[in-house]
This record gives C-alpha cells, sequence and structure tokens, in this order.
C-alpha cells in the first residue's frame, strides 16, 4: 500500500495511526462481536465512546463548564440556518463580516431566514486581509456578529477576535484544533468534522448555556441546539461512527501534546510554504502577512500555462489535490493537523525544483 500527501482541502487527511486503528477495530470492537457501525447508539458500549470523545475534545480546547458541547448533523453549512433560528427568538438581526466565499454564504441564508446586517468586512481590500474592529458597524439590534475565522478557499484568517459587545458567532470549520482558543470570548462555535476533526457528515457545536433559550419557537427540533443538547446529541441517531472516528482523532492529538504542540506544528509548515512562495520567482500568495491562513494557503503561478503541467507533475509525485477551488483558480495547499511535516518538506522541494525546471522569467 502507498500512502499518498493529500492536501484536499476537505474531505482532507485524517491521521495515519487513527485509520489503522479504525481498521484494527472495524469488523470486531474490543471483542464486542460487531462493528460501530452496527451498535445501537443508545447501548453502554456506543454511550462510552462518544462521552469519551466529548470529554477529550473539551479537555483539548479547555472548554468551560457553562458551555454546552453538541455533536450534529448536516455540515457547518447547516449551521448557517441553525445560528440564526437560535438566536433570534427574542428578536434582533443577525449581524456578519465578510471576508470571503463561505461567510457571504451563512449571511444569504440567514438574509433569507431572519433578515441580516452587513456589520463589516474585506470587499474594499479584495479580499486579501481580514477588517480591523475599528471598521465594523453593528446594527443597532445586533443579536450576535458571525465570522468566519478561516476562510477555506481564500486563504484568509483572523488573528485577532472582533472587539464588540454582542456574542461572537464563528464558522471554525477549517481552523478548529489547530491552535488554542479562549472559548470565553465566544458565544458559539461551530466547525464542519472534514478537515481538522474527522469524516464528513458531522458537525461540533460549541454553544453558551445561556443562549440556548433564545430560539425561535418554531425552529425545527433538529436544528435547535437546546433540544440537542438536552438529549445529549442524540434526539435521533447520530452519525455514530463519525463520532467514534472523531474520538480517535482527539485521542490522537492528546498523544500529540495537545492543541498547544499542534500549534507550534502548524505555523512552522505554515512558514515553510510561504517561505517558499514568497523566496520565488514562480508563484505567488496575495494575502496580507497579518491574515495569511496557516491551515490554507493558495498560491499562482505567474505563468498560467504551468498550471496543468504542475498539477501532473506533483500528483505523479505522489501530491494529491493541489488544484484551488474553481472561483479562484491556481493552486491550494491545505495542511490541517493530520498532514504530516514530511508533507510539507516534500512540496516545497517539489516546488523548489519544478520552477527550476520551468521557469524562464
Amino acid at each position: 500500500m502507498t500512502r499518498h500527501y493529500n492536501f484536499c482541502s476537505g474531505p482532507a487527511t485524517l491521521p495515519l495511526a487513527v485509520l489503522e486503528r479504525a481498521q484494527s477495530e472495524m469488523l470486531d470492537y474490543r471483542g464486542k462481536g460487531l462493528s460501530v457501525m452496527e451498535m445501537s447508539h443508545r447501548s453502554s458500549d456506543y454511550m462510552a465512546i462518544a462521552e469519551k470523545a466529548e470529554a477529550d475534545f473539551r479537555d483539548l480546547l479547555g472548554v468551560p463548564d457553562n458551555y454546552s458541547v453538541l455533536f450534529m448533523q448536516g455540515g457547518a453549512a447547516t449551521q448557517f440556518s441553525a445560528s440564526a433560528l437560535n438566536l433570534t427568538g427574542r428578536g434582533g438581526t443577525p449581524n456578519f463580516l465578510d471576508t470571503g466565499i463561505w461567510s457571504r454564504k451563512a449571511m444569504a441564508e440567514a438574509e433569507r431566514l431572519t433578515g441580516a446586517h452587513l456589520a463589516g468586512g474585506s470587499k474594499s481590500n479584495g479580499y486579501t486581509a481580514t477588517p480591523a474592529s475599528d471598521s465594523i458597524q453593528l446594527s443597532d439590534d445586533a443579536a450576535y456578529l458571525h465570522f468566519t475565522d478561516n476562510e477555506t478557499i481564500g486563504g484568509v484568517q483572523f488573528d485577532r477576535l472582533p472587539e464588540v459587545n454582542v456574542p461572537l458567532v464563528c464558522d471554525m470549520s477549517s481552523s478548529i484544533l489547530s491552535v488554542p482558543l479562549d472559548i470565553s470570548r465566544y458565544g458559539v462555535i461551530y466547525a464542519g468534522a472534514q478537515k481538522n476533526i474527522g469524516p464528513a457528515g458531522l458537525t461540533l457545536v460549541i454553544v453558551r448555556n445561556d443562549l440556548l433559550e433564545q430560539a425561535q419557537d418554531s425552529i425545527p427540533s433538529m436544528l435547535s441546539w437546546k433540544v440537542m443538547a438536552e438529549n445529549g446529541s442524540m434526539y435521533n441517531t447520530p452519525p455514530t461512527y463519525a463520532w467514534y472516528l472523531a474520538g480517535l482523532v482527539f485521542e490522537w492529538l492528546k498523544e500529540q501534546g495537545g492543541v498547544e504542540a499542534m500549534a507550534v506544528v502548524n505555523r512552522r509548515k505554515a512558514e515553510k510554504v510561504y517561505r517558499a512562495i514568497d523566496g520565488s520567482r514562480l508563484y505567488d500568495n496575495p494575502i496580507a502577512v497579518g491574515s495569511r491562513s496557516i491551515m490554507n494557503i493558495p498560491f499562482t503561478l505567474k505563468d498560467e500555462a504551468l498550471n496543468d503541467p504542475f498539477l501532473r507533475e506533483s500528483e505523479a509525485a505522489g501530491l494529491l489535490t493541489l488544484k484551488g477551488h474553481r472561483s479562484v483558480g491556481g493552486m491550494r495547499a491545505s495542511i490541517y493537523n493530520a498532514m504530516p511535516e514530511e508533507g510539507v518538506d516534500t512540496l516545497v522541494d517539489f516546488m523548489a525544483a519544478f520552477e527550476q525546471r520551468h521557469w524562464k522569467g
């Protein structure tokens, strides 16, 4: 078996140790004679899996006791709707920062359901930098401020939290567990699993408990954070295998030294790629240095005729899924927690060799 380096933005690479453990437990989970996929979510064996996963996740991020952790379905996009419906039952308008495609999608969904207010954003700088706190203009009736911590497609990431006097709601799908967080500064954090947590289909939601009482009366039960909190995320059958695999990832992260240790490695990996881009004649990254993502690094080739050769040769070298999103073009290297530093080193070496072979400028 040959394992390549997968730079996909999601579903993304998983730790090899996690895949191997899941493989070893696939047919017979710890002598129980069945797979986790076949277990009742109400069984004592599965409840132990679920409870440990939540405990490890709380430990990794230092989630305070006055916050609920929910394991939900539907991906982060479902939380675009859920956020608006869970937080406007007492009135108020959702406010948004527009820093890229995913924040705009979240705002569009809220606009359709409850109305929305654009409080600031990055359009004026071409989506190359996050907005300064003093540029944010909340509506008089702001229910919360939503922002996307890390724009997966554009490669723009906040280096500081917006300073506002309303709850912060953050889509952290492509950056959660990559650096330490002060959870107490947020009202809500949600994250699709398929980047730094596990397989697609699972979404983690961290919500301050006082906000559980602010939902609209008509909210569907499956979107209600309060319903999910009261039912231990098991109002219906949850995505049990994805929850199990997420738990294995949390265990693996703790074995690596936790989020603090991962942050050191993640910053070092990102620095290597940015150094390779900034020091080259062929590659370019348009994002302002202070707003550069450490998880998703887009770059372009100054000669677009070299795009296809770059992709063909990189794939042949075992470097997969480097093509940029169709909306922005170019290339993108997603270097989540599970991307080993050796993979980044291999990419950097390939980029230098490709430039030497092909650049004629």
